[in-house]
């Protein structure tokens, strides 16, 4: 048996100067503000597989924003949705999907290719988890 639990994030902005919110399934976080600083300086009800996929879409997206960053974009929006599987039988999270919808102004395609393949493999929480990790990404 497999149990899969997802949550959302919304990027705006460059990686530094931008903002996010997250929202998990249950609503337990909703529209929940982070940032650089609530990330980098200084509930009840949710459960660890949809917290781990909060996670994921939200750092998925700001590594995407430091990467847009840094090849000189900053995008409208990143609206990233993360679903953790959980496998009941060997109680092991197996993989993390992240369906990712961009708006990003004067990118192309193969940019684009290039800079989400980079944060699907090197966001931190996608290094953490022993998972099978993969994107589908639209650029708008």
């Amino acid at each position: 048996m497999q149990i899969k639990r997802n949550a959302t994030a919304n990027w705006t902005g460059s990686g530094k100067d931008g903002k996010g919110t997250i929202t998990t399934a249950s609503t337990v976080l909703n529209q929940t503000q982070y940032s650089f600083n609530t990330r980098f300086a200084d509930g009840v009800g949710t459960n660890p597989e949809e917290l781990i996929a909060a996670a994921h879409a939200g750092c998925f997206a700001m590594k995407l924003a430091f990467n847009l960053q840094g090849a000189g974009f900053t995008p409208d929006s990143l609206d990233a949705q993360a679903t953790v599987t959980l496998d009941t039988d060997s109680g092991s999270v197996t993989a993390s999907h992240i369906v990712l919808k961009a708006s990003i102004p004067n990118i192309d395609k193969a940019k684009f290719d290039e800079l989400v393949a980079d944060a699907e493999a090197n966001c931190p929480i996608s290094k953490l988890l022993n998972a099978q990790i993969s994107v589908d990404a639209t650029l708008a």
